[in-house]
């Protein structure tokens, strides 16, 4: 994949489909500094790549704050001396409501850290990228940043979102070496889905093509390989890893 001595941040790398791309990352012979608001995952994966012979930093994030952001990306560059790659992983999502019934704070919160966090880091790493003479972003969105889902509008907006700026800030910087692109996943086998689920891994898989709910490596795959000089001539693209549901 063209990775060895590359620098790449991923934000919400302790776990979930951000711990899987750290892990995949590193075994590219990527140099991995990743970012997430829980400390102990995150010290827990640094080790786990360190003890298997790679490299990887850690800062606690929250990436709906605009400082961390910075920080986070400072810590590639001060370390490293360039950025090279980033994915900006990090997001939640809280109950299925209504919009009349949504909280205010789940709206804010997941606005926050899914949309504004996206916006937050590409503008300090598409600075360091400038700087260290190009790079590639991928963002996280979600299949539903491609369609709708009922009583979960505010994470649908976010989603929404992120494919918007992924599309815009990838004209912005098209001649200027930066490529930026979203990933769309559908379920994933992740602690997250199974908070949502209950650990049923079919709840969902009925509506999925493939008859079948993914797996974090699946979407690593994905994000390495955009990630890559093989995806030299793609850029603002929303990429589906999702079983065929975009297609449905």
């Amino acid at each position: 994949m063209e990775l060895q001595d590359k620098v790449v941040i991923v934000t919400g790398g302790g776990s979930g489909m951000g711990r899987d791309a750290c892990l995949a990352l590193a075994r590219a012979g990527a140099r991995v500094v990743l970012g997430n608001r829980r400390q102990a995952e995150g010290e827990a994966l640094v080790a786990a790549i360190t003890a298997a012979g790679g490299t990887a930093l850690f800062r606690p994030t929250d990436v709906s704050r605009p400082a961390d952001c910075a920080a986070l990306v400072a810590l590639a560059t001060d370390r490293f001396g360039r950025l090279d790659g980033a994915f900006n992983n990090a997001g939640l999502q809280r109950e299925f409501n209504d919009i009349h019934d949504t909280p205010d704070e789940d709206i804010a919160d997941v606005i926050d850290i899914n949309l504004k966090g996206v916006m937050y880091m590409m503008k300090y790493e598409a600075a360091a990228m400038l700087a260290s003479g190009g790079g590639s972003i991928v963002n996280n969105s979600s299949i539903f940043g491609l369609k709708a889902m009922p009583r979960l509008a505010y994470y649908v907006a976010a989603k929404h979102g992120i494919i918007g700026a992924t599309r815009a800030v990838a004209l912005d910087y098209a001649d200027r070496g930066i490529r930026v692109n979203a990933v769309c996943p559908g379920p994933i086998k992740t602690p997250s889905y199974d908070r949502v689920t209950g650990g049923d891994d079919e709840m969902y898989s009925g509506g999925v093509p493939m008859h079948r709910i993914g797996a974090p490596g699946e979407v690593s795959a994905a994000v390495l390989w955009l990630l890559s000089a093989q995806a030299s001539y793609v850029t603002g693209a929303a990429l589906p890893v999702d079983g065929g549901m975009a297609a449905a």
